[in-house]
């Protein structure tokens, strides 16, 4: 990893695994931006197998005053370590701002940061930037964006807890002086959404028209899940969130609302452990446990789904106090 000797305004994160056919595309959108002032590209490979190792170092050779590369030598994310960005690249990037692109997707403008970093710099009630990109399907066709609707209300936080995750990560710019993270990030199955709920307690959150960007569909680990799989991890995820925002009533409140649509609707796809996980925290287990029982108490006539919700119940019971001797302990919130 070489030494840095610039003083970047942007530090670009970006993260990669196993990217062979797509990460020289990606620095080759790094590259190719044209911009007014300095900026550096600090890279994590969570130790790939299949080149993309050498294809970076290649690249760092050719620019080492701007390609900062880290190489695990285990993968980090199959030894269950999550956070990756804040653990790795974060603390490494000396930017005023951070825009993120991970090794699969690709920028398409040259001017996308310039532009990004201009607003920013014109409007300092505003803690981050993004815009809008164009889907990569497996099929090789680029559409337009059929995952996420930006909607009209987009700039707060509270609708950023309501609607869910509507920026696409290869489009984000954000400041730099608000990113501190809390011990429950590292747990938090994705990275993306937690961050723009810890930024926007700062300020609005600004969407540009421009298309400058590509992300692929189909080719993470993400993507390529089942519906319960990425539901399970968003509510996961929201069980987290009510932590970090336990002092913000409407904001937790919101989350507890969430989550609990999601057991509603996936019930019968639900196991003790999965119930185990989500309640994070005393207040989290109350909803969970105020909902079976108001569902019980509603299902008399439906004696067999009764019965099952009940042995269910009784079964989260007994597992609900193993949760304090778990790798995360319980906050009383």
């Amino acid at each position: 990893m070489q030494l840095k000797n610039s003083n970047p305004l942007v530090s670009i994160s970006c993260l990669t695994f196993n990217h062979f056919f797509y990460i020289k595309e990606c620095l080759d959108g790094f590259l190719m931006q044209k911009t007014t002032f300095p900026i550096e590209v600090i890279l994590h490979d969570d130790c790939s197998t299949d080149g993309t190792r050498e294809i970076i170092e290649e690249y760092s050779r050719k620019y080492p005053d701007i390609i900062f590369p880290m190489f695990q030598t285990e993968n980090q994310y199959s030894k269950g370590i999550r956070g990756i960005m804040a653990r790795f690249n974060f603390p490494r990037c000396s930017g005023k701002y951070i825009a993120l692109c991970e090794g699969d997707d690709y920028w398409t403008d040259p001017y996308k940061l310039q532009k990004q970093v201009d607003f920013l710099d014109k409007n300092e009630e505003y803690v981050l930037c993004f815009h809008k990109v164009g889907i990569l399907k497996t099929d090789g066709i680029i559409t337009e964006d059929f995952i996420t609707k930006v909607p009209e209300n987009y700039e707060t936080i509270n609708t950023l807890a309501k609607l869910g995750n509507y920026i696409h990560t290869p489009s984000v710019v954000f400041r730099n002086k608000f990113l501190k993270l809390p011990e429950e990030f590292t747990l938090a199955p994705f990275g993306d959404y937690f961050i723009y709920m810890i930024l926007a307690q700062f300020g609005k959150l600004k969407y540009i028209e421009d298309k400058m960007a590509v992300y692929r569909i189909g080719v993470g680990v993400w993507s390529t899940k089942d519906d319960f799989f990425r539901n399970f991890n968003t509510a996961y995820a929201h069980a987290l969130l009510t932590i970090s925002f336990h002092k913000k009533e409407e904001i937790s409140t919101i989350f507890l609302q969430r989550i609990i649509c999601f057991i509603d609707k996936y019930k019968s796809q639900l196991t003790p452990d999965h119930l185990d996980q989500l309640a994070v925290s005393s207040r989290v287990r109350k909803e969970i446990d105020a909902f079976f029982i108001k569902r019980i108490n509603t299902l008399k006539k439906d004696r067999v789904q009764r019965k099952s919700l009940v042995v269910l119940f009784v079964i989260i019971m007994k597992r609900i106090k193993n949760i304090f001797f778990r790798n995360f302990k319980m906050i009383k919130i």
